[in-house]
């Protein structure tokens, strides 16, 4: 069956645009944290009168998550803990997971699946940087913008079962199919969610570029490819299902010499990946 390209682009442009904008107070947060002056008194201020928000934050840093000794019951004590670039992260991610949640999505990718793939992703990001020895502000922003990757798949309709169906039978990467098919990947469509909702240029940069995106010479070349290996090791292993079981195994070399670690450093993360999967199911209980 062949998919009519130009009618799949205005029907997912059209999909996008009817997508709810960020909550004022997300907006917020994250214009306040991307100022180099802004205090956590500020960031406060702002999420105190949000007491979803609120009550997300105190869930979140009770969760086996992030582990702690004892309970946590202020505001302030918790953004002071996370780090305000945690708590922005944290904002970002639960208010897309609601809004992509309560959207209708092709019935070709089951939501949970989707969901564990992206969790997946995202922890192993996290897990291939804490093996760089990466700050554990980089490692959270590496976990969200895995978390996020696949945004693009979201507004897709129940034709794009012939995509995931070609890939599977023929062993191609996805994005090859999806060009071949639809005139356009779901890079390009993540990059269309991400304008709308202003992300900030590390995750707009790993949703739009995390197949074959990244490279030496690129700003970000290290956070795309640490996203992009977290991307394959879940395919490569089945954690959740997004569509892409055949990565090239090009990609996988090119990857690991951008961020300098060896295949054996990829493949040791494993003792830690379900574990933190596990811990990570909060996101999605927000």
């Amino acid at each position: 069956m062949e998919l009519s390209k130009e009618k799949q682009r205005k029907d997912i442009e059209r999909f996008i645009q009817k997508m709810p904008s960020l909550s004022t107070t997300v907006a917020k947060v994250m214009e306040i944290c991307s100022r180099t002056e802004t205090s956590p008194n500020e960031l406060n201020k702002v999420i105190s009168l949000d007491p979803v928000l609120t009550g997300q934050v105190l869930k979140l840093i009770n969760s086996a998550y992030y582990s702690l000794n004892s309970k946590v019951t202020s505001l302030t004590r918790a953004i002071t803990m996370l780090g305000m670039n945690t708590v922005k992260n944290m904002a970002l991610s639960t208010a897309i997971i609601r809004h992509v949640s309560g959207t209708k999505k092709s019935r070709a990718l089951p939501t949970s699946k989707f969901w564990a793939h992206s969790i997946s992703t995202g922890v192993s990001a996290k897990l291939l940087g804490m093996a760089k020895g990466l700050a554990v502000m980089e490692r959270e922003e590496l976990f969200l913008a895995g978390l996020l990757h696949d945004l693009g798949k979201v507004p897709f309709g129940d034709e794009y079962t012939e995509v995931l169906f070609r890939a599977k039978k023929e062993q191609l990467p996805l994005v090859e199919v999806e060009r071949e098919l639809m005139g356009m990947d779901h890079q390009e469509v993540g990059l269309m969610i991400a304008e709308k909702w202003k992300l900030n240029e590390v995750i707009s940069a790993t949703i739009s570029q995390h197949h074959g995106g990244a490279s030496h010479n690129s700003v970000l070349g290290g956070q795309i490819a640490f996203v992009a290996l977290g991307n394959i090791y879940s395919n490569i292993f089945d954690f959740g299902y997004a569509g892409d079981p055949f990565p090239l195994e090009s990609e996988l070399e090119k990857n690991l010499d951008i961020v300098g670690l060896s295949l054996q450093e990829f493949g040791a993360i494993a003792g830690s990946v379900e574990e933190e999967i596990r811990k990570a199911q909060i996101f999605l209980q927000m």
